[in-house]
Order: structure tokens, then sequence, then C-alpha cells
């Protein structure tokens, strides 16, 4: 496998516009190596070597119906089988049975190995076979003129793939199909990419994991459901821990050297997400804490709404890490903005594409910010929810997609972008 590129990482400066900081995460990323996986591992991998087939495809010349096959021109002896337990011909390779000669036939079924001298196969609903001993076989009413031509109902032995053909090219986003044919093909195992390892690291003293919140505390909303949203993206969750808001902690949370057995830097991880402390206040410690740890820091913030106080940095380890918003919605689209590119680059897939949607209503201007709201589609058009604001998580949980509005606004019929949720991704398109 050639090795892939060093990513080029253009400039970006703080708030960072929304287009700018999606292709940024993606530039950010390198394809990760690969490993072998078995078959039923590979689905929405990325395959890393072209897969070949291993034998030809068919690997032997086999009945495309049900009926006989036969040599030579018409009326056909039927040979009887050699063991009188085996009621019909599906001979194998090494059955030893000897080959047609002309003027024979031989029962077959669909799949079945076609004999050697065979020069077609007759349909069941083509022939008839006479009671004498021994029986013969002839051409009966319903079979067509000319019947049969020469190959005709034969799949011929190498007819989709040769031996050592490439059936997959490296670089395939492997499907259920693409499985289906490496199996075909002889292969047990695949090459793919590796996935991205993933840690969480989640703060907030307010946050309770169970229960009703008094006033001043919160639920957790990224402990349920951030690992699911990371394997719906292409990438698996290696480690999640849980800090109070202390910089001290938070420091040694991202060093590169493990502190103790809870360590986020002891994991093998690829990204590291953190969960909130991205403002500016004596509060939030995570500008602070990447300062401290010597941190890049590639995007600083982006210019849309919500999840404005984004980043994107590189640890001194190569961790690439991700500060999402502590509000639930925002730090939702800060995933959809910069961790979706980011895996699709790790991953070594495309980055995802948007699609266009007509707005269903006006949408005001909102100078220098791109909004990012989720939508329903309706009669072919967009209808922005109504709960949009940043600690609001409705509006997602019954949209269809996410518009991404521009600075300018729009009017109705406007053709805008919109990103498609992932949990909608494998439902019937209604747009």
């Amino acid at each position: 496998m050639t090795e892939p590129a060093v990513p080029v990482i253009l400039p970006v400066q703080p708030n960072a516009s929304w287009a700018q900081a999606r292709h940024a995460a993606y530039a950010a990323a390198r394809p990760l190596p690969y490993e072998t996986v078995p078959l039923d591992e590979a689905l929405g991998r990325i395959l890393a070597v072209e897969t070949a087939a291993l034998q030809p495809v068919p690997h032997y010349a086999s009945a495309a119906m049900d009926g006989w096959a036969v040599a030579g021109a018409p009326p056909w002896t039927v040979i009887t089988q050699e063991e009188p337990e085996v009621e019909r011909w599906q001979v194998h390779r090494e059955s030893g049975r000897r080959a047609l000669q002309p003027g024979e036939a031989v029962e077959i079924l669909t799949g079945g190995l076609i004999p050697e001298g065979a020069e077609a196969v007759l349909r069941s609903e083509s022939g008839t076979v006479s009671a004498t001993t021994p029986p013969q076989l002839s051409l009966g009413d319903r079979a067509r003129e000319g019947e049969p031509r020469a190959g005709e109902h034969i799949r011929p032995a190498g007819e989709e793939a040769a031996a050592g053909e490439t059936t997959i090219p490296a670089g395939k986003l492997l499907n259920p199909a693409h499985i289906a044919l490496a199996a075909v093909c002889g292969h047990d195992t695949l090459p793919v990419l590796r996935s991205p390892r993933v840690s969480l690291l989640l703060t907030g003293d307010e946050v309770i994991e169970a229960g009703l919140p008094e006033p001043g505390q919160v639920r957790d909303t990224f402990g349920p459901q951030l690992p699911q949203l990371i394997a719906m993206l292409g990438g698996r969750i290696d480690v999640v821990r849980r800090l109070p808001d202390r910089l001290e902690e938070v420091v040694a949370a991202l060093s590169s050297e493990a502190t103790d057995e809870l360590s986020i830097a002891m994991s093998s991880g690829d990204v590291l997400i953190t969960t909130g402390g991205t403002g500016r206040s004596d509060a939030d410690h995570l500008r602070r804490a990447l300062e401290e740890v010597e941190a890049e820091l590639l995007i600083d913030g982006i210019s849309m709404r919500p999840g404005h106080p984004t980043m994107l940095a590189r640890l001194q380890d190569g961790r690439l890490l991700v500060a999402l918003p502590g509000n639930p919605l925002a730090a939702m689209m800060a995933v959809f903005t910069i961790v979706q590119p980011l895996l699709d680059g790790l991953r070594g897939a495309p980055i995802s594409r948007e699609r266009h949607v007509l707005a269903g209503v006006d949408l005001e201007p909102l100078p220098g910010r791109t909004r990012l709201v989720p939508c329903s589609i309706q009669e072919d058009r967009a209808m922005p929810s109504p709960y949009f604001r940043s600690g609001m998580l409705r509006g997602l949980a019954e949209a269809d997609a996410v518009m991404v509005v521009p600075p300018e606004g729009c009017i109705r019929d406007q053709a805008v972008m919109a990103l498609p949720l992932p949990w909608q991704v494998n439902r019937a398109p209604s747009w």
C-alpha cells in the first residue's frame, strides 16, 4: 500500500468560517494504518489494498436453469445415475463420472456442475421424457425454435472474474455487496484502514449522570449518546473519563505522560474529544490547559451559531483534540462540523457530502455567522425547528437534517446546503 501523504494544514484564523473549519478538520487528519479483519467486521470500512479473485468466479461451469445438460442433437438418451440413492446429476470435479457423449442428456439443477461434453442446458419446461427404457428426451411443445442454442443456460467458469482479476479497488467504502463479492472471490478477511480510536474527556461539576437535577445541576447528555454517535461516524471509543472543573486535573488528563491508571494519556486513541470548558471565563480551563501542554491550536472558534467556541488542536504526542462546547445542541453542531470530517480523514474516506434543500421559510441574516438549524423535510422543503437554541435538543431529535444557513440569510425556495444526520442516512431519503 502506498504511504498516505502528510496532510497540509492551512493556517486557520480565529473565528474561522464554517466551511473553512470543516475542511481544515478534514485536512488535519492522516489516514491510519491498515489492519486485516474478518469479512463480518469489514462493513463500512475503507479497503486498504485492492482485492482480487482467488479463483475464477464462478469457479466452475454451472447450470443457469433446472433442466437437462445435453450433448449433440435431439433426441437424447437420458443417462441414469451410477449411485441409486442420488436422484439428480450434481457432480463434482473429483466424482470421476464420465463425460456426456453426443445424443446423451442428464438431469441438472440450477447451479449444478456442467458435465464434461455438455453443450447446452435444455429448460425443464422445454423437454419431454418418454416412459421407455432407456428414457428418451425430446423437445416439447413449449420449446422455442432453435432451442437449445450452443452454450444456452450455461454459466461459464470465470464469467464474472478471472483468477487474479481485481474485483474491488483500494479506497472503496465497503458495502454489503462488496462483502458478498469478497466472499465469492474466496476471501475470509480483508485489509481495511483502521477505525479511528476516540477518547472522551467529559467535564462539568454541575453534571449528574442519573435522576432529576436540582437547580444549578444538569443531566449528562454526552455520556449516553456520544459513544454511539462516534460509532455511527466510523470511530471507536477507547477511553471515557470524567473530570472535575480544575485546571490541574485537565492538564494532567491532556498530558502525554500517564499520571494514574485513569489517565487519558494511557489510551491508544487517535482523537481526544472534550466537552465543556471552551469559554474564556475563570471557570473555563481548557484553553489554559492546552497552553500548558504546548498544544498546536488549529481552530480557535468558528463563526457559526450554535457552536462558536469550538476548538481543534494537535497535542505533542500527535493526537488530535476536539473541544466541544458544553451546551448540548452546540456540541452536536460542532460534531457535524469538526468531528465528522476529522474521522472521515482518519479512516481514509471522502469528506461527508452536504446536500442541498429548498428553504421552506425566509430566514433573516446573521452577519458574520453561519447558522446550523435542525429542520424537517416537508413537501420537499426544509422547515426549521423552533427548538434551535444552543441548549435545546428537541429540534434535533425530530429533525431530518441540519440546514446550513449563510450569514446573509435566505428566502423561501432558495437552495441552501444541508447536512444529513448520521442516523437518517440509511432511511429512505425524503429529500
